[in-house]
Order: C-alpha cells, then structure tokens, then sequence
C-alpha cells in the first residue's frame, strides 16, 4: 500500500513546487503550508461526511451556558478550534431537544424577564454593606439565573452603583462593578455574593447609598427541570429549562482534520494525501506570486478535490431530502412531533 504520512506529502510539496533541496525549502516551512492547509482551508472547501462526528457533554445543575473550556479534561477544551459547525439532531438524555440558532425564537420561547425588587433597606449615606435574601427560592424547587443578577442604588452625588454577580461556581456568584472582576478569582468575596439556589446576598457598595435611596435587585428566577431546548450561538451553547441535574448532551459537529506533527503520522482517510500536497503546494505559489506554475497544478488539484467529495456525494445519494410529509422513522409512518 502507498504511503500517506506526512513525510509523504512533503516529498509530494517538493516534487511539485520543484524544492528538492532543504536550502530551497525548509521541511518546517513545508510543515507550515500543509497543516495551514489542513486545519484552515480543507475543512472549508469540503464539509465531507467523514468530517461529521457525535459530540457530547454533560450539564452542571443550575448550570444553563457552556462555552469553549481550557480545562484540558473536559470535553469542552478548546472547542470553538476543534469542531467547525454545530448540527441537528440534539438529544438530552436521550430524548430529543428543539435546536436554536436565532437568539430571538429562543428568548421569545424562554424570556430572561428580571424582577425588579427593594431589598427591604435604603441608603443612609453612611453604611456600605447590606445583607439579606432576594427572588422566591424555595429549597431546590427555583433557582436565580446566572449571569442575570444585579444589585443598584444611588450615592449621595446622583451617581449609579451597580454590582453585576460573575459566576465562580454552580451557586455562587461574586458581585462587582460591570467589567471590574478580577481575572484570577476562583474564591466567594464574603463581602460581595450571591447565592444563586437559596438567594443569599452580600453587597458591599464602593460608596455610601444616599440617604433614603432605594436599593434594589433585579434577578430572574426559574424552575430548574431537565432541559428540552438548546441555543447555540457565539460559540456556547444556553439550555431551557436550566438543568436540575447532570444529563448527558449530544450533538453532530463538523471536526477539524487533526494537525500533522509526526513524520510518520497518517491522515484520518488516506485518500487525502494527495489533495492536501496540491493544496500545500498551491499555499508556496501563491506566497511566492508564481502564477504560472499555480495554473498548471490547478486542474489536478481540482481532480483530487471531486475525487475526496465522490465518497460524501455517494454517501449522501441514499438518503432522501428530509421534507415534512416525509418518512423520518423509517417505519412507514410520517412522524408527527416535527
């Protein structure tokens, strides 16, 4: 069987961009144009069927957004590099979930309205700091949503304070001034918190409340559940209802094709090689502006792109345009839940 590695594919970028020799090009200058091409322009052209995995990750109770980790164990690590596109079907424990893209169905069907309250204490313009509890919490049965928490009053020159809650766990929030959090805080401010499930607060104003000014919470309460709806947009995926427990999430992604580093590395398909020495060759005359020599390997790298597509075009050719009065199941039957 021929061989696919890297080192194959460089010998094929030399033989076409007639850079026989390491002083003509360097084997990491090589390495650069093929895996440029590889991470970058060939998951671009072609969204082939061998591209497309499951993906799944697991929810954290009172947890609603998940975004790309750098926590290198989960299965969120890196994400918005790793996996091009998100797709249909969505299944939450199994059971199917409605997929969103539009931030405007989703919060149409799953409004974040905040109730807007007194904490019960107003400004004297002395005291900083004020306790209590906000939102209708009982035991597990309500949570306050993360990231939609904020506590305001007036100091004595008219000025607006308010404190923003910055989730450092499932529970907890700490509360500071709109973009002043700490980079680094992992650890509950005892002088500024939120307690999301039972709606325990701390504030601590950086100045005084004027005297007689209201000072009020806008929080927005929900009923964890398991989850029947997902978002995704701006890289991170929102759940509705907000999770109560740990449920498994699965999804389709298009994966990037895997970095080439090893000289005796394969491609994920074999059938590769050939289209991604072309491509890598390419990336050298266009840096260079040989035009010329660019056209003349134009039409092979064309051949071996309609070669690649044939096995997603042959793939996709048994399965019939989904339209609504078509059969999902394959029982017979329409399936009426669309």
């Amino acid at each position: 069987m021929a061989e696919t590695t890297l080192s194959e594919i460089r010998k094929k970028v030399r033989r076409l961009t007639r850079n026989l020799s390491e002083s003509q090009l360097s084997t990491d200058q090589i390495d650069n144009y093929i895996n440029t091409f590889v991470l970058y322009d060939f998951p671009e052209h072609l969204r082939l069927f061998n591209l497309k995995e499951t993906f799944s990750f697991y929810t954290t109770p009172y947890v609603d957004v998940y975004e790309t980790s750098t926590n290198a164990a989960s299965p969120l690590f890196d994400f918005k590099n790793k996996y091009l596109t998100v797709h249909e079907p969505v299944y939450i424990a199994g059971r199917r979930a409605r997929f969103f893209q539009d931030r405007n169905q989703f919060f149409s069907l799953y409004p974040s309205v905040s109730s807007i309250k007194s904490i019960g204490s107003t400004g004297n313009g002395v005291l900083l700091t004020f306790t209590g509890f906000v939102g209708s919490i009982s035991g597990n049965s309500n949570t306050l949503l993360r990231n939609n928490v904020l506590f305001d009053s007036i100091d004595a020159a008219g000025n607006g304070m308010p404190l923003v809650d910055y989730p450092i766990s499932a529970t907890i929030g700490n509360l500071y001034v709109p973009g002043g959090a700490p980079t680094d805080t992992v650890a509950q401010d005892a002088a500024n918190y939120i307690n999301y499930t039972t709606g325990q607060f701390v504030i601590t104003f950086t100045a005084a409340p004027g005297s007689g000014e209201a000072i009020n919470s806008q929080t927005v309460t929900v009923p964890p559940s398991l989850p029947t709806s997902m978002l995704y947009f701006d890289g991170k995926f929102t759940l509705r209802p907000v999770p109560d427990h740990s449920y498994k999430v699965n999804v389709e992604v298009f994966v990037r094709p895997t970095e080439l580093l090893a000289d005796d590395q394969d491609l994920k398909l074999q059938e590769w090689w050939q289209f991604i020495a072309y491509g890598a060759a390419r990336k050298v005359f266009q840096d260079r502006m040989d035009m010329e020599s660019l056209g003349i390997i134009e039409t092979e790298y064309k051949k071996q792109e309609n070669l690649i597509l044939r096995r997603t075009i042959v793939q996709q050719t048994d399965q019939r345009v989904t339209t609504i009065f078509v059969d999902r199941s394959g029982t017979g039957h329409w399936d009426s839940s669309y």
